[in-house]
């Protein structure tokens, strides 16, 4: 048992395709009061396999890894009955990344260069189910659903819909459309008519917003 294990301690799963980290964050972890890291994963299918045997109560999960990534992590997760809040810790903070893995399901997400008494606290705030952000990436949301142009009216067709859900799961147009079985060019001509009704010009924002509003659910697909 690590020396910050006890009674009750979270039991934390980390998973990182690079040594190093999951070193660091074992050693930065096991050191903290109440936190015991129990298990480590190096890859996306090693987490799943660990999730099934360890049961933690809070994984920390990268984003881009060999095999299987973290957004397809969570998406494999929204299956299970016993699901582990994941807060999501990456070097990656683009709005895309962003919204593909709370749209799938992320509890929270986090920088990798955040500091540990920020890490410390987003952990705890994890395993009571709270949602955590890192604060670039919150302030960068909240600026993009508060924008006044983001209130263009009109409802999403159902098609377009599809559409949102495949791509907030992390599809490609080509991929959206072999799963709707439709063009490659109808796909594109959905999302363009989504982000009109949305107020918005890319995908990434469009999820945001979409996400926001509720009109897709966390682990939609």
């Amino acid at each position: 048992m690590s020396a910050g294990a006890g009674a009750g301690a979270l039991r934390l799963l980390v998973v990182d395709d690079h040594p190093v980290v999951r070193d660091g964050l074992r050693g930065m972890l096991d050191a903290e009061a109440g936190f015991e890291v129990v298990g480590e994963a190096g890859d996306g299918v090693e987490a799943l396999a660990r999730v099934a045997d360890l049961g933690p109560d809070v994984v920390l999960l990268d984003l881009r890894m060999p095999r299987m990534g973290g957004v397809e992590v969570l998406h494999a997760l929204a299956g299970r009955t016993r699901r582990p809040p994941v807060l999501v810790l990456t070097t990656y903070d683009t709005d895309e990344d962003v919204s593909a893995a709370l749209a799938a399901g992320a509890t929270g997400y986090l920088l990798k260069d955040a500091p540990r008494t920020e890490l410390v606290r987003a952990v705890r705030a994890a395993a009571r189910g709270e949602a955590v952000l890192a604060p670039p990436v919150a302030t960068r949301l909240l600026d993009r659903v508060r924008a006044p142009d983001r209130q263009a009216p009109g409802a999403l067709s159902g098609r377009e819909l599809e559409v949102l859900r495949l791509v907030a799961s992390g599809c490609t147009n080509r991929e959206a459309a072999r799963r709707l079985g439709v063009s490659e060019a109808t796909v594109k001509t959905h999302l363009v008519h989504a982000y009109a009704k949305l107020g918005v010009g890319d995908r990434a924002a469009a999820v945001a917003v979409a996400y926001e509003r509720g009109l897709i659910a966390p682990g939609a697909r």
